[in-house]
């Protein structure tokens, strides 16, 4: 595989491969003895260029970039408010905070679940995004339950764009309940692009598409030329407003369980 030249780290070449049984371009290993070399400025010149890093699994700490030919988002004018969901959301069965437990959140992102031996979030995925967290580019939304952190996600702001990167659950719909919260505070803020990278059938149902990566392109470009401040007032934003900014577009009739 192919690696950045020395000199420069953001010089990549790309090849195609396989991977999560999705087409994707697989580019610019880093190694561990390199990864002092990655900053926050090329990890965020990366998301602009519409790339994203990963790891393997928890224990390799090699970093690589990745670009979908089809990418996951979530329309912010297309979010699936299901009858369900809606009725969760009246109930306020969680709290909601945002950004209060970075550390707990992507712990829970990289718990081992049903399913999931292993995670891609590594050591350097780890230190790379604490750094974002306290420069103001990466943002959580939690939700906690009788004083505990049971759900969540964490994800990275560049003007209009969000980029998810993962979330968890350990508490039924707790992680629905973040997205719910998250797309709702992107409209509220004027954000106009929900990147998810893959599109799991989870989050096509939560209103999800793949578009591709001209489309894709087209929308991150549009997304970073406008400004966008993910902790406008209110920080809490109340049922009702989340319900109006969910559901102004969205299908509210059809229900999924």
């Amino acid at each position: 595989m192919s690696q950045p030249e020395a000199e420069n780290p953001q010089v990549i070449v790309s090849r195609s491969v396989q991977r999560h049984h999705r087409q994707v371009r697989e580019i610019a290993i880093y190694t561990c003895a390199e990864i002092s070399e990655l900053t926050t400025d090329i990890l965020l010149d990366a998301y602009a260029n519409g790339s994203f890093p990963m790891g393997e699994d928890a224990d390799d700490e090699t970093l690589f970039w990745i670009e979908p030919t089809d990418r996951g988002i979530i329309p912010l004018d297309g979010f699936h408010l299901s009858k369900s969901l809606k009725r969760l959301l009246q109930k306020e069965k969680f709290e909601i905070h945002i950004n209060s437990d970075f550390e707990g959140v992507i712990e829970g992102c990289s718990s081992a679940k049903a399913g999931r031996i292993s995670t891609w979030i590594n050591k350097p995925i780890r230190k790379l995004y604490h750094e974002l967290f306290e420069q103001g580019h990466c943002h959580t939304v939690e939700t906690w339950l009788n004083g505990k952190l049971v759900g969540g996600l964490y994800g990275v702001h560049i003007g209009g764009a969000f980029f998810g990167e993962s979330m968890f659950s350990f508490e039924r719909d707790a992680s629905k309940v973040a997205l719910s919260h998250l797309v709702a505070r992107l409209n509220h803020c004027g954000f106009s692009l929900l990147d998810t990278q893959f599109l799991t059938d989870h989050l096509r149902s939560l209103g999800g598409i793949e578009i591709d990566q001209k489309d894709y392109r087209k929308k991150l470009n549009d997304a970073l030329a406008k400004p966008a401040d993910f902790l406008q007032e209110p920080k809490q934003l109340s049922v009702h407003k989340v319900l109006q900014l969910v559901s102004q577009t969205s299908n509210t009739g059809c229900s999924t369980p």
